[in-house]
């Protein structure tokens, strides 16, 4: 029984972020479809480390496919020198059970997030959005921003903020333009990346939202955010996270990666749990929404709201486009087992 073996270099080196979009868009209507099986989210707090660590699995019959991964996020490890996000995942054949890749899977989770992320935005915010607000300008932020030039092409405007660090945020704006075009082949040079220091200002500038945080109190209010924004909610992926005040959700056209998920971990958690709306202000899933099956934003005033806690299916079938590309190649270790 023989395995591919693919590291963080080696995945990087396959796989294109339209090539994601298109197999993020086609699983989310695999999943609205039937075809594909979302098994329980593990979570796991390391308190004396102040890091977490969790475990995805799924099943995606469209493209028989099903496997795990476990993703650990050790933020003090930039202190030891060390990566402080790792993790690996299992890709198996689901004709045979037989395991066909065993590879990284942070390259891989931060380009299926952005493409993700830039779905949401590019499915329900207004067509004439041109600026683009981002907060968080961690490892996620660069998926996000390239994926979502990628769909809205009109984008001229890209705000991010740190609010802890926003020293982070002014050298990430600055360095924006070049790594855009280094890791994704984006030519850049029509967009301005601004550090938004202050950010009610910003935010009510913006057209769409994206977070991705690992905030545990909301950062975005109601009142700085102007009539027909679009907020992408990627950061709330465990118990108690949340980085959009709740009275967001009021009246706002609510669409989940997963509707369980994100009712049990996702931003929409605290807001039913204080009763601030109920599962039935649930749109629908957003594979839903590509598969035509419930309607998008109701008019240019209407707010909207992708919650997304991330999915294991989506890992699949973007590793799948990796692990055929480096069998073309000739990249990978062969390894028997």
């Amino acid at each position: 029984m023989s395995v591919l073996l693919l590291n963080r270099a080696q995945v990087k080196s396959v796989i294109r972020m339209e090539d994601v979009i298109r197999e993020v868009r086609n699983v989310y209507r695999l999943k609205s479809e039937g075809m594909s099986v979302i098994w329980p989210l593990v979570n796991y707090e390391f308190t004396d480390q102040h890091a977490a660590m969790d475990i995805r699995s799924g099943y995606v019959k469209g493209a028989q496919l099903h496997g795990l991964k476990m993703l650990n996020n050790f933020p003090s490890n930039r202190e030891k020198g060390l990566p402080p996000f790792n993790g690996i995942m299992m890709v198996y054949d689901s004709n045979t059970g037989i395991p066909i890749g065993i590879l990284d899977a942070t390259y891989i989770t931060n380009m299926r997030t952005g493409a993700a992320g830039a779905l949401g935005v590019d499915l329900l915010a207004r067509k004439d959005a041109a600026t683009l607000f981002v907060l968080g300008a961690g490892k996620q932020a660069p998926f996000q921003i390239a994926a979502t030039l990628l769909l809205r092409p009109g984008i001229r405007k890209v705000y991010v903020a740190d609010p802890p660090a926003p020293e982070n945020a002014v050298r990430f704006a600055e360095g924006l333009p070049g790594l855009l075009a280094a890791d994704f082949g984006i030519d850049a040079s029509g967009v301005s990346f601004e550090a938004a220091a202050d950010l009610a200002p910003a935010v009510g500038e913006s057209d769409a939202i994206i977070t991705v945080t690992p905030s545990r109190k909301p950062v975005i209010r109601k009142e700085w955010l102007k009539k027909g924004v679009h907020l992408s909610c990627l950061g709330s992926d465990m118990e108690s996270k949340q980085e959009i005040e709740s009275a967001i959700f009021q009246g706002a056209g609510i669409y989940a990666d997963d509707r369980a998920q994100c009712i049990r971990v996702g931003e929409m958690e605290l807001p039913i749990k204080e009763g601030v709306i109920s599962p039935e202000d649930i749109a629908g899933e957003i594979g839903d929404l590509i598969a035509g099956k419930v309607p998008g934003r109701r008019d240019n005033e209407q707010t909207t709201i992708f919650d997304a806690t991330g999915l294991y299916i989506l890992d699949l079938v973007t590793a799948r486009v990796a692990i055929d590309r480096a069998r073309e190649a000739g990249i990978g270790i062969q390894a028997d087992l």
